[in-house]
């Protein structure tokens, strides 16, 4: 990456390993939302979320402007929380309406936080279920700066 000083593939301790990013996309505690405004103006929101059959999930205020801008414009960056891993994921946010997986969402979610949120919690009518499939991740570790990043990218359908 000519301008960062970013070594080749071969070079520091070489490109980061799937399982690294996925790691710190299952641990993660908060997870930052960007999606975008109808105006065409950024907005992020901190979210409790799960890294779920290779997806980031999370629920969301049918109300709220991330629901409202994830369902105009599904395109959204997803970042852990952590500014000396990062693991950025970019994707489509769609809405999940099946029981069956929502339940298998909500049960990681009350093991990760340690609560004990009801079915109802995510009535699909008040607190949508949504699901964030990669295209693209991008992560890299500081104590390697200019030798770690790394990207994957992902077929899509």
């Amino acid at each position: 990456m000519p301008g960062y000083g970013v070594l080749p593939a071969d070079q520091g301790r070489g490109l980061l390993p799937w399982f690294w990013a996925e790691r710190r996309l299952a641990d993660s505690h908060e997870y930052w939302v960007s999606s975008v405004r109808p105006d065409g103006r950024p907005h992020a929101m901190p979210v409790w979320g799960v890294w779920l059959r290779r997806s980031l999930w999370f629920s969301s205020s049918v109300r709220s402007r991330k629901y409202r801008n994830l369902t105009g414009r599904p395109a959204c960056t997803v970042t852990t929380d952590d500014a000396h891993q990062p693991v950025v994921l970019d994707g489509d946010a769609a809405v999940v309406t099946d029981p069956g997986p929502i339940a298998l969402f909500l049960a990681a979610l009350n093991e990760k936080y340690a609560t004990a949120y009801a079915p109802e919690f995510l009535d699909p009518a008040v607190n949508a279920t949504l699901r964030v499939v990669p295209r693209s991740v991008f992560a890299l570790d500081d104590a390697d700066f200019t030798g770690s990043p790394t990207r994957w990218s992902f077929p899509r359908g």
